[in-house]
């Protein structure tokens, strides 16, 4: 029964975030299409938080199924950037995903629950800009309470990894840990 219960909070979670990044893709009509191949040539490339020792490089993450992509378990120094979302740096909802830690080791964003409100988040991109953040607020909440609207609707940078306690039935974690971030800079 409680696998039951997971793998239905996982499906319907996938197909919230589907529909919302359906969504958002379409959102811009004509106008984005005329920007698409600029925006196209244009992706992060790395991730910096000064404050917690963190520089790693970004994977283009996609949607499968209606759910986003993670990056490889046997890469976990690497976040992952949702290519449907903003790059970093430009307008609207920029999403980059990190593991929280493997079977035997901490993953990149281990130390992210130590990340507080008016701290630093750097996103080099490979145009050469910077874009340069300040969070705003870190959210720990359930998975089956995910937000999704506010992570991939509202404007500025969205760091997810999972946290809360693990639960050893289902060999994941309860809560995702949110940072919302505003640009200050490119």
């Amino acid at each position: 029964m409680a696998d039951s219960t997971r793998w239905s909070r996982i499906v319907l979670a996938g197909v919230i975030t589907g529909a919302v990044l359906v969504v958002f893709g379409n959102r811009g009509g004509e106008v984005e299409k005329e920007k698409a191949p600029a925006r196209a040539s244009v992706s992060p490339s790395r991730i910096d938080i000064p404050s917690l020792g963190i520089k790693a490089p970004l994977m283009k993450l996609g949607v499968t199924d209606g759910r986003v992509d993670l990056p490889p378990y046997e890469k976990p120094n690497v976040a992952g950037w949702v290519k449907d979302s903003a790059v970093p740096g430009d307008q609207g909802p920029a999403v980059i995903l990190g593991h929280v830690d493997t079977k035997t080791a901490p993953a990149v964003f281990y130390k992210l629950k130590d990340m507080r409100e008016g701290q630093v988040i750097k996103v080099v991109r490979s145009d050469g800009k910077v874009a340069q953040y300040r969070v705003d607020e870190v959210e720990q909440i359930g998975k089956n309470r995910f937000p999704a609207d506010k992570v991939y609707l509202e404007d500025g940078l969205r760091l997810i990894t999972c946290g809360g306690p693990f639960d050893w039935d289902s060999r994941e974690y309860r809560d995702n840990l949110i940072v919302y971030a505003t640009l200050v800079k490119t």
